[in-house]
């Protein structure tokens, strides 16, 4: 099992989800569509050669997103990262993927 923890836009929050949820990524036994997420302000600076959703090239952006976290299915893992890429406004998507062990 992975935990999948990534930043968006509020923008895009929901769609980012429905996306993870649709390739089963979200699941804990019985339930689905699971997640925990909170609201914090990010920053970074489109560099040249950059096309930046948000932000002009050379400028530092600070932007509201919220800060997503699921569990996921290693056998999902690979695919769920392709849909939350694929749903994501920004060109380069911050995401952290965290392998978790089960201690029982």
């Amino acid at each position: 099992m992975y935990k999948l923890c990534y930043f968006v836009p509020e923008t895009h929050l929901e769609a980012t989800k429905v996306a993870l949820f649709e390739v089963g990524a979200g699941r804990i036994g019985d339930y689905d569509s699971c997640a925990w997420q909170c609201r914090g302000q990010g920053q970074f600076r489109p560099l040249d050669g950059s096309q930046p959703f948000l932000g002009r090239q050379g400028e530092v952006e600070r932007v509201d997103e919220y800060k997503v976290e699921l569990v996921c299915e290693d056998d999902l893992i690979r695919v769920a990262i392709q849909a939350l890429k694929a749903a994501h406004p920004y060109e380069e998507p911050a995401y952290e993927v965290f392998r978790m062990e089960d201690l029982e």
